[in-house]
């Protein structure tokens, strides 16, 4: 079985604790994927997730441009944990009704668990009260056909919910941070019980299957990787040079925005530290020169941008 059959998706709807989520899945052994909400159904359906979380976010679910996932989520039978604005969107496409809340909650507040309920197996119920931190403006007013309330906090009378006989549960707060005390169990209950999934995922593992899959996909091809110095492209530099060794090279191209005295100890450290083969190329006066008297960030950008395209093409050719 391939260390990626169990996962849980992640779909990103702006929250700053995305990655924090997916962190605290992985704690627990078991994958997980972060997507933009804008995912797919037919890309969700090839990825066969175990469980999907429908992350927080800043927006209102009737904001004009409020971020929309596919109705049709629901429908694919597959165990869905809605948090904040993910909790929201839940009910909101699914027949209850969010309103602006008259006080909004930030910061940490008291739960009390009023229904048991598999999401919070192995915890206190009322009268007990347990500390969670909220982040919202918005609260959920009248839940959706089939779903019950499970938990409440002085100011969200529907802090936790789930539904009868779906496998959809949703929470007013967020379990993934550390001032949500009972946050882990939270997520561990949701990942174990209600996903069944296993505890089965590493790093080394992940690691492991990654090489081989990365061996098999390029064969006797070369492969150029763009090297900027940080931790993204310097893990997949290091990820694919352990699967092809000396079929990759990197480029590293000093643009001359970096600090004074990084770009010198980028290099510095890949060439002394690791095996890689680095091309150092000085473009420090090309994108200066397609800088000058710009002053408008989004055009700044995507002359940088095209700046970096032009160069690889040129050191791949």
């Amino acid at each position: 079985m391939s260390v990626h059959d169990e996962k849980i998706l992640i779909l990103d709807f702006g929250s700053q604790t995305t990655q924090l989520i997916a962190r605290r899945i992985r704690e627990q052994k078991v994958y997980s994927e972060i997507h933009p909400y804008t995912l797919a159904l037919d890309e969700i359906k090839a990825l066969k997730p175990s469980g999907i979380i429908l992350s927080g976010g800043p927006a209102s679910v009737y904001d004009e441009d409020a971020p929309i996932s596919d109705p049709a989520l629901f429908d694919l039978g597959i165990p869905i944990l809605g948090i904040c604005y993910g909790a929201q969107l839940m009910m909101h496409q699914l027949g209850g009704r969010v309103e602006q809340a008259k006080s909004r909650e930030f910061g940490k507040a008291q739960l009390c668990i009023t229904s048991n309920d598999s999401l919070f197996a192995g915890l206190e119920t009322a009268p007990a009260n347990h500390q969670i931190w909220m982040s919202h403006g918005d609260r959920i007013e009248a839940i959706a056909p089939g779903f019950l309330v499970t938990a409440e906090s002085d100011n969200s009378p529907c802090a936790a919910l789930r539904h009868e006989e779906k496998p959809f549960v949703a929470v007013q707060f967020h379990p993934e941070v550390a001032h949500t005390l009972i946050g882990t169990d939270l997520l561990k209950n949701f990942i174990f019980t209600i996903c069944n999934c296993k505890p089965t995922w590493t790093m080394h593992s992940f690691i492991e299957s990654n090489v081989a899959d990365i061996k098999a996909r390029v064969g006797s091809d070369n492969v150029i990787c763009a090297l900027s110095g940080g931790v993204d492209s310097s893990v997949v530099a290091a990820i694919v040079h352990r699967a092809i060794g000396d079929q990759l090279t990197c480029i590293y191209v000093n643009n001359g925005l970096m600090r004074s005295g990084e770009s010198e100890s980028v290099l510095s450290f890949f060439r002394e530290k690791t095996d890689l083969h680095v091309i150092d190329v000085q473009a420090e006066s090309y994108f200066l020169d397609q800088l000058a008297g710009i002053a408008d960030p989004e055009e700044k950008r995507k002359r940088i941008g095209y700046g970096f395209i032009k160069i690889f093409e040129e050191e791949a050719g």
